[in-house]
């Protein structure tokens, strides 16, 4: 009979050995297939935030302790892929539109007061423009005023006629006829309206004079030096 040849056992240990640790290579992937590596927008987020007590939270999820405040939610290499916005309640959020509202007036108010301050500075680019702006404004009223003395003036000598047709009656004005007394009524009357009218026109005078005033002040900001004014 002829032997079969099984082989020596520790070749064959040698064999079984190396047929294992092959086995277990090819199943961890071994070298023969390299690593993907790790591209920012794949694979997991890390968020973080700072917290209340200015402690710095990271997690593998949005952190409760930040529900209040701004988060970041970082790609594994650390580079930021999208901020998260705070959590807000009914309230808050009511709160934050009213602050966003005001805000947005404010800003509206700034624009037009610097449009205004343009818009003032062109029409007066120095302090004698200004000046004689006011002048000819005050010189405006004060021939309105001029006009009305004036106008009492002849009322005056309106009435002197009327009071010497009224002579005839002065022991009982009665008996004047209508037509003089009407005369004397409308004399009166027009001239308190002639002194109403030149009250008017002091009271205009001194709201000319607030106005000019007030651009003044502002005008002294914009001719200086620093904000390109040409005070001279």
């Amino acid at each position: 009979m002829h032997a079969r040849d099984h082989g020596h056992p520790t070749r064959l240990r040698a064999a079984a050995t190396s047929f294992l640790v092959l086995l277990s290579f090819l199943g961890s992937g071994g070298a023969l297939h390299a690593q993907p590596k790790s591209v920012d927008g794949a694979g997991p987020s890390i968020y973080t935030c700072t917290d209340a007590r200015g402690r710095t939270l990271t997690a593998d999820r949005p952190i409760a302790e930040c529900s209040d405040r701004e988060q970041r939610e970082l790609n594994p290499s650390g580079s930021i892929r999208r901020k998260v916005e705070p959590t807000y309640t009914a309230r808050e959020l009511q709160e934050r539109e009213d602050r966003a509202r005001e805000a947005a007036v404010q800003a509206a108010r700034i624009t037009d007061e610097r449009r205004r301050e343009r818009a003032l500075l062109v029409r007066y680019p120095n302090a004698t423009t200004h000046d004689r702006e006011r002048s000819e404004a005050l010189a405006q009223v004060d021939a309105v005023t001029q006009a009305a003395r004036k106008r009492i003036a002849e009322l005056a000598e309106d009435r002197k006629k009327v009071d010497e047709e009224m002579e005839f009656y002065k022991q009982d004005p009665s008996k004047a006829p209508g037509s003089v007394r009407r005369k004397l009524e409308d004399n009166t009357q027009s001239v308190a309206v002639q002194n109403r009218f030149i009250a008017e026109q002091e009271d205009e005078k001194k709201r000319v004079n607030a106005r000019f005033d007030e651009e003044r002040i502002r005008l002294k900001a914009l001719w200086s030096p620093q904000n390109g004014g040409t005070n001279r």
